[in-house]
């Protein structure tokens, strides 16, 4: 009876150490130790406050860090629960959204976004010779237009628009142009004026960064009678236990929001201002405008756990949000080469990897994206790896995310 106990209880010792081994991640301890030191140069010299760096294989972590600080002047440091503001990486998680919709016929990729939308029915667009002429567009603006930026709605800080923007509350007028949050109004009657004024370029002949997947959150309210916060919480944050992922912060965790900084003119971090082109209004408010392109806050956890749903083909522990032809469409290159001629291509929400070598050492593939304060992301499917770098530095001048990629690929030995 005592052997068979000490058996037992030795089996029990086996099975705990096995569960504190790190994944079978093919990816050299050695080497991954690089990172750290690349993180905390850039930390040292000054060049950013702090990063939160993780890297799923199979979807289990094989390297994850924080580093730095996430409030230089309030002596708090960078945890992995940090939270971030995550601007332009909100598009993939609005891009789900629409999809979602489309896969319960709500929404058409082909449909004109007049249909939800009243201003969109019968768009214009501004000449580019600078003579202020303003001609009807060719076509009616698709959902498939805004999911591959290929519209030709820019952010409005253009120069033959900038004006004719910042006197209806865009572009100049929203901070970089992108930038909501500290709007009264909901999306929808943002999006809606927004439809009044002229584009930059016909539909469907330029690959045009801009306001497009916020028009498509106010698309996703339409559609399904759902405030884009509500949609996003219960159908896609909510089901897959991302808890940290929301536009908004409650007053209560103001703490866990890390602080936005700038590269100086020496290359040296400064504390960014209050206000659209520095904090933000991610915690006070208003609360009334959900931009799907550019207004959420996330953790590196919580964002990496979206998209290794996304690398699994569209479900996460039981939990189904896409299928997977869906999630094909979605990180398979939709816009030809308007997007680029050097082997990237643009899905339907992400930048995809056509060639190797057009993105450092991202396999063909590969897919990911980027946000304004400075965090980025690459998933690669050959590779069985979701990559997330969370820094808040905007403008960031800066060459850390290149080098961190780099830092992470030349780990995978195997």
């Amino acid at each position: 009876m005592k052997t068979a106990l000490l058996v037992f209880l030795a089996l029990v010792q086996l099975s705990v150490q096995a569960l504190a081994q790190p994944a079978d991640t093919a990816l050299s301890p050695e080497r991954l130790k690089r990172i750290d030191h690349l993180l905390q140069q850039y930390v040292d010299e000054n060049s950013i406050a702090g990063a939160v760096a993780l890297v799923l294989r199979d979807g289990k972590p094989a390297y994850e860090r924080a580093v730095g600080w996430s409030d230089k002047e309030a002596n708090r440091r960078m945890t992995t629960s940090t939270i971030f503001r995550i601007a332009s990486q909100t598009k993939a998680i609005t891009s789900a959204a629409v999809l979602a919709l489309v896969e319960e016929g709500k929404i058409g990729l082909n449909e004109p976004v007049g249909h939800f939308i009243p201003t969109f029915k019968s768009t214009t667009v501004m000449s580019k010779d600078g003579s202020g002429i303003i001609v009807p567009a060719k076509r009616a603006i698709t959902i498939h237009d805004l999911l591959t930026h290929t519209a030709g709605i820019s952010y409005g800080t253009d120069s033959q628009v900038a004006s004719l923007y910042e006197a209806k509350g865009l572009g100049p007028a929203a901070g970089n142009g992108w930038y909501t949050a500290d709007k009264s109004e909901p999306i929808c009657e943002t999006m809606e004026r927004l439809g009044t004024l002229p584009f930059v370029a016909q539909p469907g002949e330029a690959f045009v960064y801009g306001y497009n997947t916020d028009i498509l959150g106010c698309v996703v309210e339409k559609a399904s009678g759902m405030a884009l916060d509500e949609f996003v919480r219960t159908r896609i944050t909510g089901p897959l236990g991302l808890k940290d992922t929301r536009f908004y912060l409650p007053p209560a965790e103001r703490d866990r929001l890390a602080a936005v900084y700038f590269s100086g003119s020496d290359g040296l971090i400064v504390r960014a201002p209050e206000g659209s082109k520095g904090q933000g209004a991610y915690v006070d408010g208003p609360r009334k405008s959900f931009a799907g392109g550019a207004g959420l806050t996330s953790t590196a956890r919580d964002y990496a756990r979206f998209l290794e749903m996304i690398r699994s083909g569209g479900a996460l522990g039981g939990v189904r949000i896409l299928a997977p032809r869906t999630v094909d469409l979605m990180t398979t290159n939709q816009s030809g080469m308007l997007h680029s001629t050097t082997g990237l291509g643009f899905g339907l929400g992400f930048q995809t990897v056509d060639r190797y070598g057009a993105s450092g050492m991202a396999g063909v593939g590969a897919f990911g994206w980027g946000g304004a304060y400075g965090t980025s992301y690459q998933v690669d499917r050959q590779s069985h790896m979701v990559i997330v770098l969370m820094i808040q530095l905007m403008p960031n001048a800066t060459d850390i995310q290149p080098k961190f990629m780099t830092s992470v690929y030349q780990s995978l030995v195997n």
